[in-house]
């Protein structure tokens, strides 16, 4: 049977099995699914596609990354962190 036979592989039995959680986190099997994490993603994935169409303002997946980017960063200069409240006007540019 070879290396491919019982005992040998993945999911070979309830002893060679390992938990998830029990892995050392890394790169390689671990990455934060925040929606911050999502917003990078679909702006390196599909940087041409829309992400808001409103009207006539329409931006594209990379527009928007660049704006909450540059709207993180004022934040942050005026020293606005986790767990401050804020208000804007939606769409402001």
């Amino acid at each position: 049977m070879g290396s491919e036979g019982p005992g040998h592989g993945f999911g070979s039995g309830a002893a060679e099995e390992r938990d998830i959680d029990d892995l050392p986190r890394n790169d390689a099997n671990y990455t934060a699914l925040t929606p911050l994490w999502f917003l990078e993603r679909a702006a390196l994935a599909q940087p041409d596609r829309a992400s808001v169409v409103h009207g006539p303002v329409r931006y594209t997946w990379a527009e928007t990354y660049r704006r909450c980017r540059r709207l993180a960063s004022a934040l942050a200069r005026r020293s606005v962190g986790h767990g401050s409240t804020v208000n804007f006007s939606p769409l402001l540019s």
